[in-house]
């Protein structure tokens, strides 16, 4: 009889689950995502927030200052620890979480923290406004294109996009709710 399905295989264990992590609604709920992935696996999670000096790379080359870099190297740390501490009060239980942050820009930087291919990336799936996604990449579509292994995109959490909503009707003076029969 061939076993088609790998049913009685030794199972390998998981690879890692590479979790971006900016503090953004979006990406609390993709942390939560992993860490019930990680359960569910019980494979390690390695949240990652990546950061660039103030004016990028090129602003820095122009202008290199150590210890400015040291200081934005730090709050970058920071604001992991705070995601973190606000996505779950403190270390979640019954899972191996690992931090990391890492200089670059996000959708490079993930992918290639993400490199094995027995690894999951998970990334917020964004959304905004199109000026917005005009300005800056978006890092779900880069890490799609650019992943060897396999993406999981999270949805923003439906209290994000009702907010938004409730924030676009008040910047343009409309009423708080659409008017009956729409």
């Amino acid at each position: 009889m061939t076993d088609l399905y790998g049913a009685g295989r030794h199972e390998r264990r998981p690879g890692r689950i590479v979790v971006g992590v900016s503090g953004s609604l979006g990406s609390l709920a993709a942390l939560h995502r992993a860490v019930a992935e990680g359960r569910r696996t019980g494979a390690e999670i390695l949240a990652v927030l990546a950061w660039l000096p103030p004016g990028g790379e090129h602003g820095y080359r122009l202008a290199p200052c150590p210890p400015l870099l040291a200081t934005w190297q730090d709050d970058a740390s920071a604001r992991l620890r705070e995601a973190l501490d606000e996505a779950f009060g403190g270390a979640p239980a019954g899972v191996r979480l690992s931090a990391q942050v890492v200089r670059g820009d996000s959708g490079p930087a993930l992918v290639h923290t993400a490199d094995r291919a027995a690894d999951l990336l998970v990334v917020g799936a964004g959304g905004g406004s199109l000026l917005r996604r005009g300005l800056r990449p978006s890092v779900t579509a880069h890490c799609v294109r650019h992943a060897s292994c396999p993406v999981l995109a999270v949805p923003r959490p439906t209290l994000h996009r009702e907010l938004e909503a409730i924030h676009r009707r008040t910047a343009w003076h409309l009423p708080a709710t659409p008017a009956p029969g729409r």
